[in-house]
């Protein structure tokens, strides 16, 4: 693994958060017979994934891989040398942005990374296709968009199902009142992250040594560089705040997207809260900080959003997940003369008493990285099926109920009750989680419930106000660690 002196480290985000010496040359429309040539950045599990998919599209020559994990790397570089192909391994993603001979990144980094490898890989001359969630916080989510439209990127969010078939037709023909006015949107995430699943954090008796191989500098990157106090670096930082966002910000992405693009694609909602909590772990040694389980309410008009998380089994012991109208990962759209329960494939809309009315189906959103490809060689944003500030707007969702649940409060049922107060659709979902946590024998008394408070978001500054806005809007942006800082002018 080649090292940077503190100068060049120092040099090398400098001139590529300049943007003008690394811009490349990429802006004109590419031909049909144009190779564009690509890296994957964060090449671990999903990253593995961007090498095989995107060099297999016709005219993506895959040119160079990029890991803070030497071992990531090397692993992909031996995959494609059996192909008889040669790939270029960077441990530095500011290495790779200055190479001339790539055209495109992929990002598959942990979350703490992805608004910083955007805006870098943007001010580079570089187009990129991120990983949801789009980002760490919302302010610097915000600044990936400023940085795709200041420097005339194409930047597309990974979530896959904008390319589905499938939900547009459904939710155009929703809109167009066959089943009369939409009344409520959920997405669930029921997910297995209980006991003996990748849902766990182990923790240890004090510092566990870094991986061989791993710069833990780079690793972290904007992140605090903490002390590892777990067994396993990759994967479970999706549980710890520093560097993750829970389920609801992993997996929940995708449904949040969907259920938002049911709505319209509005904005951000107005008002939020979250109840919730990290149940039925303690005796596994999890030092897991995000929740498990997790209701969110958005207050969109006039039909709102409620999103459910639940990573705990249907019962405890048991291995199988709860579902909700036969969804389990997935979204269920309510009107007042039938429903919409889909998952990556489609769905059939039922009447009131359960009955078909009509089928969407597709492919699930498996020509998204096509298109991302296509409007690359096209220029243009129309072409795009999954803009950056789509990825924005969505993931910021996930991230006021975070700030709701992390500002909450241990609270008894009684009292979770009377804050949701005539809240229907939200105390339907609250009586199915104490279902579900009873089903699990969790104690209450011994675990009991945070109740976030309700924030109020102003939209178009996209900041809190009102109560509790100084608290919540200290989560609205992180302490950026030098000299990895997403720039207040991009």
């Amino acid at each position: 693994m080649s090292k940077l002196s503190r100068r060049d480290f120092i040099r090398g985000s400098m001139a590529v958060g300049a943007g003008v010496a690394l811009a490349a040359p990429f802006s004109r429309a590419r031909g049909a017979n144009d190779a564009i040539r690509l890296a994957v950045v964060g090449v671990g599990g999903q990253g593995s994934g961007h090498c095989k998919y995107f060099s297999g599209i016709e005219g993506v020559r895959l040119v160079a891989v990029c890991d803070a994990d030497q071992s990531y790397i090397d692993r992909r570089v031996e995959d494609f040398k059996k192909k008889d192909q040669t790939i270029k391994g960077y441990p530095d993603v500011r290495q790779l942005l200055e190479d001339k001979e790539i055209d495109v990144i992929t990002s598959a980094t942990p979350n703490h990374w992805h608004a910083l490898v955007t805006i870098w890989a943007c001010q580079a001359g570089k187009d990129v296709y991120i990983e949801k969630p789009a980002s760490h916080e919302i302010w610097e989510g915000r600044k990936m968009v400023e940085a795709a439209r200041k420097y005339n990127r194409i930047v597309q969010i990974g979530t896959q199902k904008r390319s589905s078939e499938a939900h547009p037709a459904a939710f155009e023909w929703i809109r167009e009142g066959h089943i009369g006015k939409m009344k409520w949107v959920r997405g669930f995430c029921y997910k297995g992250r209980g006991p003996n699943t990748n849902g766990i954090v182990y923790g240890t008796n004090g510092p566990n040594p870094i991986p061989a191989g791993v710069d833990y500098n780079l690793w972290c990157g904007p992140a605090d560089m903490e002390p590892l106090h777990r067994t396993k670096l990759h994967y479970v930082w999706h549980w710890m705040w520093n560097t993750g966002n829970g389920d609801i910000g992993n997996q929940g992405p995708h449904e949040m997207d969907i259920a938002r693009w049911a709505l319209g694609d509005p904005g951000l909602p107005r008002r939020c809260f979250s109840i919730g909590g990290r149940f039925g772990v303690g005796e596994t040694g999890d030092v897991g900080e995000t929740a498990n389980t997790q209701i969110a309410f958005f207050d969109y008009k006039p039909a709102p959003l409620i999103f459910e998380v639940r990573g705990l089994p249907r019962k405890k012991g048991d291995r199988a997940m709860d579902h909700y109208r036969g969804t389990r990962v997935g979204d269920c759209v309510q009107c007042e003369g039938g429903y919409f329960p889909c998952d990556d494939g489609g769905g059939w809309v039922f009447d009131n008493d359960g009955n078909r009315i009509k089928q969407f189906s597709g492919r699930g959103g498996s020509g998204h990285h096509e298109n991302f490809i296509k409007a690359v060689r096209s220029r243009k944003r129309s072409d795009q099926n999954a803009d950056i500030e789509v990825g924005h707007l969505s993931a910021a969702l996930c991230h006021m109920a975070n700030t709701s649940h992390r500002l909450g409060k241990k609270a008894t049922v009684d009292e979770v009750r009377t804050a949701i107060g005539d809240n229907a659709e939200m105390m339907d979902s609250f009586d199915r989680m104490l279902e579900h946590l009873v089903a699990n024998e969790v104690d209450l008394e011994k675990e009991p419930i945070t109740l976030g408070p309700v924030l109020t978001m102003d939209p178009e500054t996209e900041r809190y106000v009102g109560e509790n806005s100084e608290m919540a809007n200290m989560f609205i942006k992180r302490n950026y660690r030098e000299p990895f800082i997403v720039p207040d002018t991009v």
